[in-house]
């Protein structure tokens, strides 16, 4: 509220010096303002209007509601605002003018002792302690007493429509939270939850939080699925709001992340595979290549630098040596290996022949050391005629 525009501020100086002349005279004080028992705190709602009750009467003249022809009223109201009670007028009748911010009025027409004041279209700052000052004069313009009486007006604001929310996911097992709050009320509002039929239910303390306005759903199941209504009210008036609970049987962020970790798992077993494969396709490519360091070497068997028995087709049957056919010349090594042909490729030994150069061979009878014609023909053998070797390397 602003001060009123076009107001006699020089009536308005007077009206206050005057007041102030005659509370300074008591023998002057013969105005006396009233206002109703027990009606000195008024209330009202946003939007709507209210009527703050005054009236004066004179002494010695109670009864009598109709002003005297020579009184001449003095009216002003204000509204005290702040810790420091500023002093905002609200409407103001002086000098039979009367002028008033938006909304505020007289409720009857001056001239009358009744000065009540209409307010419509209240807002909450509107909310005040009111101050209303009657300074009664005649008319010859002479201070016949003033007075004043105060009134407090609470405007109350009724909820503002709530936003409903849910917290947490709802999931068989699980919990989860509906909240609902009014950004606006005065006194501030109380929360209810109710479950909308077909299966109604009234929630109470301690899943209940009127104050904050949350509801605690704990073990969540799919028969708790449904429409939940939250209602804020308070003395003035109430406002609701809804929220849909659908209880899922199975965790979809779960069911993601596990399908998830299995693809992941599963491209882990395809390559282990693809490795594997390759791994054992690199180990039968290349058996031969793998040496083992303690592995015992084979033994190798002497050659002879003597003369080679030859099979007729150019290939190595056998192999005597002369020193085979010789006597041991000393004790055997214990646990020397001594190469047995095998039946199959056992031959005939020739006798060693003596080199000569140019002369023809001749047989020469084994030696005691050596095996018997008739043994060795026993045995499958076949003679077979060695070339000697000159001493020039060439066969004879």
């Amino acid at each position: 509220m602003v001060s009123l525009p076009g107001s006699p501020a020089t009536s308005l100086l007077r009206f206050l010096f005057l007041g102030l002349t005659t509370l300074a005279s008591p023998s002057r004080a013969q105005v006396e303002l009233h206002v109703p028992a027990g009606l000195t705190k008024l209330r009202a709602v946003e939007g709507a209007e209210v009527v703050l009750p005054a009236w004066y009467t004179l002494q010695g003249d109670q009864a009598s509601t109709k002003p005297k022809p020579w009184e001449v009223p003095t009216v002003i109201w204000f509204l005290l605002e702040g810790k420091n009670m500023n002093m905002t007028q609200v409407l103001a009748h002086i000098s039979g003018v009367t002028s008033s911010k938006p909304g505020a009025s007289l409720v009857y027409p001056m001239p009358s002792r009744n000065v009540s004041l209409r307010l419509q279209g209240l807002q909450e700052k509107d909310s005040g302690p009111y101050l209303c000052s009657v300074n009664l004069q005649d008319s010859q313009g002479s201070v016949r007493g003033h007075s004043s009486k105060t009134l407090e007006l609470n405007v109350l604001v009724p909820p503002a429509p709530p936003s409903c929310r849910l917290r947490g996911v709802p999931h068989v097992g699980t919990n989860v939270t509906l909240s609902c709050q009014s950004p606006r009320s005065k006194p501030a509002a109380q929360y209810q939850w109710v479950r909308s039929p077909p299966s109604s239910q009234v929630f109470f303390a301690p899943v209940l939080d009127a104050i904050r306005g949350s509801l605690n759903l704990k073990n969540l199941s799919t028969s708790m699925s449904g429409v939940y209504i939250c209602k804020a009210h308070n003395e003035v008036g109430s406002a609701q709001c809804n929220v849909t609970l659908k209880v899922s049987t199975g965790p979809e962020a779960t069911v993601v992340a596990g399908a998830v970790v299995g693809t992941m798992v599963g491209l882990g077993l395809l390559v282990g595979l693809v490795l594997l494969y390759q791994r054992r396709g690199k180990a039968l490519e290349e058996p031969a290549n793998d040496i083992k360091e303690d592995a015992i070497a084979p033994r190798t068997l002497p050659w002879p630098k003597g003369s080679d028995t030859i099979s007729k087709n150019g290939t190595l049957s056998s192999v005597t040596s002369a020193r085979a056919l010789r006597p041991p010349q000393g004790p055997t090594r214990p646990g020397a290996l001594s190469p047995t042909p095998s039946l199959s490729s056992q031959v005939l030994p020739s006798p060693r022949l003596p080199r000569t150069d140019g002369a023809h061979p001749q047989p020469i009878s084994p030696s005691a050391g050596g095996v018997s014609s008739s043994a060795l023909s026993r045995m499958g053998a076949v003679p077979v005629m060695v070339p000697a070797q000159s001493q020039a390397g060439s066969l004879v």
